[in-house]
C-alpha cells in the first residue's frame, strides 16, 4: 500500500497525466461527433440526389460499434500510452528511480504499481468515454445515419467493454517498454510507430505479409475489439485477446527482469 500511495502521489501531483486525461476526453468524444456529422451529411447527401431523380454516385457510410468508440480506442488509448511510459521514462530522466529504488528495494514492485494505477484509470475512463462516444455517434448522425448503432448484439458490447481491457493492457505494455528503453522520446516512437505504421507495411510483403499478419498483436487486439482490417485470423476475437495479453504479459515480464539486473 506504500508503494501505491507513493505512485499515486506522483502521479497526482505532475501536469502531464491532467493534460493526457483532457486530450484523451477530447478525442474520444470529439472524433465521435465528427463521426455521426459526417455520416449523416452523407445520408442526407445520398437522399437528395434520389429525390432529385438521380443516381447515387457513392455508397453512404453507415458506422458501427467500433467505429463511434474509435476516437477512444485508437486516439485515446494512444495517448494513455504516452502518459503510462512518461510515468516511468521522466523518473529515469529525472533520476527520480534512484531515490525510488532506494526507498523500495524491490523495483518489481515500482513497476506493478505504476501499471496497476494507470491501467486501472485507464480503463474507468476509457469505459465511461465508450458510452459517451457511442451517445454522442447515435445523436449526431440521426436515426437513419445511426441505424446500425445498437447495443443488441454481442459483438456491439464487446466494442464497449473490450475497450477498458485494452486500454489496460496497453499501459502494462508501455510501462514495460519504458523500462526496458527508459528514454521518452525512443518509448514513444516505438509504442506510436509500432500499431499505426509498422504492423500495417507488412500489407506491402504479399503473400508473406499475409501470413504474419495474423500473428501481429496490435492487429488482433483491433481483431477483438472488432475491426478486423481485412485479415484472415487463425482464432476468434477472444483468442486475439489472449494472444495481446501474452504479449504484453512477456513484455512486461522482460522489463521486470531487466529492471532488477541492471544499474538505475
Amino acid at each position: 500500500m506504500a508503494v501505491l500511495n507513493a505512485e499515486r502521489i506522483k502521479i497526482t501531483s505532475t501536469r502531464s497525466p491532467w493534460w493526457c486525461t483532457a486530450i484523451i476526453i477530447v478525442l474520444g468524444l470529439g472524433l465521435a461527433a465528427v463521426i455521426g456529422l459526417t455520416t449523416k451529411a452523407g445520408i442526407n447527401s445520398v437522399n437528395n440526389q434520389i429525390a432529385a431523380g438521380e443516381e447515387p454516385n457513392f455508397e453512404p457510410f453507415l458506422p458501427q460499434m467500433s467505429d463511434a468508440v474509435l476516437g477512444v480506442s485508437g486516439f485515446g488509448v494512444l495517448v494513455l500510452m504516452i502518459l503510462a511510459t512518461l510515468a516511468v521514462t521522466s523518473e529515469y530522466r529525472f533520476g527520480v528511480i534512484r531515490t525510488t529504488f532506494q526507498a523500495i528495494p524491490n523495483r518489481a514492485s515500482v513497476l506493478i504499481a505504476k501499471a496497476g494505477l494507470i491501467g486501472v484509470f485507464g480503463a474507468v475512463l476509457t469505459f465511461v468515454l465508450t458510452f459517451g462516444a457511442y451517445a454522442i455517434a447515435k445523436a449526431t448522425a440521426g436515426a437513419e445515419a445511426g441505424a446500425a448503432l445498437s447495443l443488441s448484439d454481442n459483438a456491439s458490447w464487446r466494442s464497449i467493454y473490450g475497450v477498458p481491457i485494452y486500454a489496460f493492457l496497453c499501459v502494462v505494455l508501455a510501462v514495460g517498454v519504458g523500462a526496458l528503453l527508459r528514454q521518452s522520446a525512443g518509448a514513444i516512437a516505438l509504442l506510436l510507430l509500432w500499431p499505426l505504421l509498422i504492423e500495417n507495411l507488412f500489407n506491402l510483403f504479399g503473400s508473406f505479409g499475409e501470413k504474419i499478419m495474423p500473428f501481429l498483436p496490435f492487429l488482433n487486439a483491433n481483431h477483438f475489439l472488432g475491426a478486423t482490417q481485412g485479415t484472415n485470423f487463425h482464432w476468434g476475437p477472444w483468442g486475439s485477446l489472449l494472444y495481446f495479453a501474452v504479449v504484453v504479459v512477456v513484455i512486461f515480464g522482460a522489463s521486470l527482469v531487466v529492471v532488477n539486473k541492471r544499474d538505475a
